[in-house]
């Protein structure tokens, strides 16, 4: 029987990191860095999780993955970020948190045998990887990513998650939709690699597929027949290797050092 898209939530926990380090003074302000075996240097991923900007998700969601690329020869920085529910969660707050990460692993390149540097993230996490890429000027492997808030936000409605963590529907706050939707800040002048199951049921494939058509060019979209939201990041997925080479896409054209 196929395990079902949904099975990794419910999965033990994975593995403790190598080290867990803080980012900023806020408690949820901290990412897991896994380092491969040997001497590096190592390409290094910057993962942020998903979970609807809710702060019952976190970044064990993603630890399987991250362990499945440190297996890879990959290091990875996964990611805790304040969500809905957290004092100065709501947009900007996560933002801000995930902004900073980033700036910190740019850090960790000059502690760590690092580099090159790409951005990865899952769902809620592939908006702010997106939205972080632009401004540290990064490439980017976005998974099943709610790249288009607005779109998000009228087709749910005023009560579904991407309404609570922009404090309104559109109308009620365009500016804070204009600054954050990946899809509103095109061109963002970096590689992107969007990675969409068509079988989705949390966030629709025609959002990315639309995504990258507006992108002119910068993005392009791995379209798996028959996967569902989650099997992008399990490991135990049978389309889970899609994830790892278009992160290893991106990793061998980023230059060494770059942030």
């Amino acid at each position: 029987m196929a395990r079902d898209s949904r099975e990794i939530l419910d999965d033990p926990p994975p593995p403790a990191a190598d080290a867990r380090l803080a980012y900023g003074t806020e408690p949820k302000q901290f990412g897991d860095l896994r380092l491969p075996a040997g001497d590096g240097p190592f390409p290094l991923v910057v993962f942020v999780h998903g979970g609807a900007w809710e702060a019952q998700y976190n970044l064990i969601s993603a630890g399987h993955l991250c362990v499945e690329l440190r297996s890879a020869g990959i290091a990875t920085l996964n990611v805790e970020y304040r969500a809905c529910g957290d004092v100065g969660g709501p947009w900007p707050g996560a933002g801000d948190d995930v902004a900073r990460a980033v700036d910190f692993a740019g850090e960790l390149l000059e502690r760590y045998p690092l580099g090159p540097l790409v951005l990865a993230g899952h769902s809620a996490g592939g908006q702010l990887v997106l939205w972080a890429a632009k401004r540290a000027r990064l490439p980017v492997v976005a998974l099943a990513a709610v790249s288009d808030l607005r779109e998000s936000a009228e087709r749910v409605g005023r009560d579904g998650a991407v309404a609570r963590f922009m404090g309104g529907m559109p109308d009620d706050v365009p500016d804070r939709y204009a600054e954050a939707s990946p899809r509103e800040l095109l061109p963002l002048g970096v590689r992107q690699i969007l990675v969409h199951g068509d079988a989705d049921s949390s966030v629709p494939y025609a959002q990315s597929a639309s995504y990258v058509d507006a992108a002119a060019g910068e993005a392009e979209l791995v379209s798996l027949a028959g996967a569902g939201h989650f099997d992008l990041i399990d490991p135990q997925a049978r389309d889970f290797p899609v994830t790892v080479t278009a992160i290893r896409s991106l990793l061998e054209r980023a230059p060494v050092g770059a942030h």
